[in-house]
């Protein structure tokens, strides 16, 4: 059955009602009760679904006479910016009077202004739903206010005025007793997919696209280095929009190209990813970057300014025998700057002299190097054109007038010389069982010395290297014949696992076709494999010997300190034996001493009463005298 044709039953329906409404003789003079109205606001999201659950909510409940008649209608009040007109709806649900008449099923929101689905004649006269009472009593209905399902939403609050008008019995429709609004909203948030805070678990800061630059400020000052933000929500969605604080410390500035930069920036999100980037501003040193938005806080990043000049320039050197043209990795270099920075700019080679320059490289027009990222090193080139040794130096300009660090002197030799014959050695002369070992081949000239590095040759006979003693697996294959050497050795090199037992292993090869007919012969090397349990033991013995003279050492520092302390002991008894004598003799003399002071005490003592006893003479010879005078 099509809308437009359920439209036009309900249009009846509601004519019929109306009908009856109208036409009531039941004479009456109560009013219709005040309606008492239960309202609940909606959550709804921007995903286009049903709204059975998250619509807003409108229950109203009065007393009404039989005849009395409510409508109930909605209205847009309020809606996002940018919002369709046109997204709600005012939907019936139930009853709680089953005995009433509820005329309609839903009523669509447009423009503000309500479509009836009552009565297409008279639309105005039926806005929205329609209650007329059968019998006198409380009467009850429960609405929606919903969301249309396949209309775009908005995030933000849609506000709908739902208007609620009563009528007595024959009271007509355009002069309603009572006339109440009630608000009722739904409140649309984005969906997970579509959120706009940043997740810290899906959202990114890159490296910077550079580590080091030179600090120098370029007439351009073009980006020193770059930075990807990429921020998304917690459904991995790049829908994210926060706005992306980004500040340096130390030297430099940050910030978008052609916009906004400085030393700490706000800047504007609006795209799936932004692009930070960082200038140079002539200051050398380390420069620490902080980036965050409002929900995520990304851990911090450097970037490196060196100074414009080098200060120590460290050369080393890569290759020892060089051959005659191009040799790109010849020498390797580091350089830092005053602040001990590693030094990452334009470096160059020059030979030392104008005698070096006969044999490679110039002494006049200093040759580029290269810095390799991954190495951290300069590689500079040795271009050679005779045999010999020569001595070069790295400096940091591309003239030695102009340069303001230059390196240590190296020296490399050319030779010129082809392979005579070849030596075959191990790297060690005695390993455990299973042990990883290296094999190498090394071409020499008719003076024993190495050659450059060579090209594929025959320089060993059919079957390769041979072994008294089967190698252990991952070992590589020792038969072939034809092969190039290392620029950097000279060599070429196996790797082999020595075999599990306590085995004298001796590898043999012969000079292949390459050399000449006095290098064709058999050559040969031997290493010792040493069971563990003999290491075992003789590291026992050892440790058992070491024991055993630590034990004897011990025993002599104890008998040494023995006789010590007897010695020690022996004086300590003469000491003592020497103050009880001197204790004698002072007792002695003390006695001596003290007799002696008794005596002439003694004395003195007696010369006293002596004199006392003449005193008292004398006194009483006075007294004899001064009786006498008296008489």
């Amino acid at each position: 059955m099509s809308t437009k044709t359920t439209f036009k039953r309900i249009a009846l329906v509601a004519v019929a009602a109306l009908g009856l409404g109208m036409l009531s003789v039941v004479p009456s003079s109560a009013s219709v009760g005040t309606p008492t109205v239960t309202l609940g606001n909606g959550t709804s999201t921007t995903a286009l679904n049903y709204d059975s659950l998250t619509a807003g909510t409108f229950a109203i409940s009065a007393r009404m006479d039989t005849g009395d008649s409510i409508t109930v209608g909605v209205v847009t009040k309020s809606i996002p910016s940018g919002a369709a007109a046109n997204v709600g709806q005012l939907r019936y649900l139930d009853s709680t009077s089953a005995a009433n008449t509820f005329t309609g099923v839903f009523s669509l929101i447009t423009g503000g202004t309500q479509v009836s689905k009552l009565d297409t004649a008279t639309p105005s006269a039926t806005p929205g739903f329609f209650i007329t009472s059968g019998a006198s009593g409380f009467v009850g209905a429960n609405f929606r206010v919903e969301l249309d399902s396949v209309t775009a939403r908005t995030v933000g609050t849609y506000t709908y005025t739902v208007t609620v008008k009563t009528y007595n019995v024959g009271t007509a429709l355009a002069a309603p007793i009572t006339t109440t609004d009630y608000d009722v909203s739904i409140v649309v948030s984005a969906v997970a997919s579509a959120s706009l805070v940043a997740s810290a678990l899906y959202s990114t800061l890159g490296e910077p696209s550079v580590a080091t630059k030179v600090a120098t400020v370029s007439s351009t000052n073009a980006a020193a280095a770059t930075l990807l933000v990429t921020l998304k929500n917690a459904s991995e969605s790049t829908a994210a929009r926060e706005s992306v604080t980004a500040t340096i410390t130390g030297p430099g500035t940050i910030g978008v190209s052609g916009s906004s930069i400085g030393k700490s920036v706000v800047l504007a999100y609006s795209s799936t990813s932004l692009t930070l980037s960082v200038f140079a501003d002539g200051t050398a040193g380390v420069s620490t970057i902080n980036v965050s938005t409002p929900s995520v806080t990304f851990s911090s990043k450097t970037v490196t300014f060196f100074a414009k000049a080098a200060t120590k320039i460290t050369a080393s050197v890569i290759t020892p025998v060089l051959g005659l043209g191009p040799n790109d990795n010849a020498i390797s270099a580091t350089a830092v700057d005053t602040n001990g920075t590693a030094w990452t700019g334009a470096m160059y080679i020059v030979a030392s002299a104008a005698a070096d320059a006969l044999i490679g490289g110039s002494a006049t027009a200093p040759i580029g190097c290269t810095y390799n990222t991954t190495d951290l090193v300069h590689y500079c080139p040795v271009s050679t054109i005779a045999g010999g040794t020569a001595n070069f130096k790295l400096i940091d300009a591309t003239t030695v007038a102009l340069a303001t660090a230059t390196s240590n002197e190296v020296s490399v030799r050319v030779s010129t010389a082809v392979a005579a014959a070849v030596k075959i050695s191990f790297d060690k002369a005695t390993y455990l069982p299973n042990e990883k070992a290296t094999i190498s081949i090394t071409p020499v000239d008719a003076a024993g010395k190495n050659v450059s590095a060579q090209a594929s040759l025959a320089f060993l006979a059919t079957g390769g290297i041979s072994s008294t003693y089967a190698f252990g697996a991952a070992s590589d294959t020792l038969t072939a014949t034809t092969f190039a050497t290392s620029y950097l050795t000279g060599t070429k090199s196996y790797t082999v696992y020595m075999p599990s037992a306590s085995v004298d292993v001796k590898i043999t090869a012969t000079g292949g076709s390459t050399l000449p007919s006095a290098g064709q012969v058999a050559i040969s090397a031997s290493a010792t494999v040493v069971d563990t349990t003999v290491v075992a033991a003789i590291a026992a013995a050892a440790d058992a010997a070491a024991e055993a003279t630590d034990a004897a050492n011990a025993a002599t520092d104890a008998s040494n300190a023995a006789a010590e302390a007897a010695d020690a002991a022996t004086a300590a008894a003469e000491d003592a034996a020497d103050a009880a004598n001197a204790a004698t003799e002072a007792a002695q003399a003390a006695s001596d001493a003290v007799a002696a002071l008794a005596t002439q005490v003694a004395t003195l003592v007696a010369g006293l009463k002596a004199q006392l006893t003449a005193l008292t003479n004398l006194i009483i010879k006075i007294q004899k005298s001064v009786a006498k005078l008296r008489k």
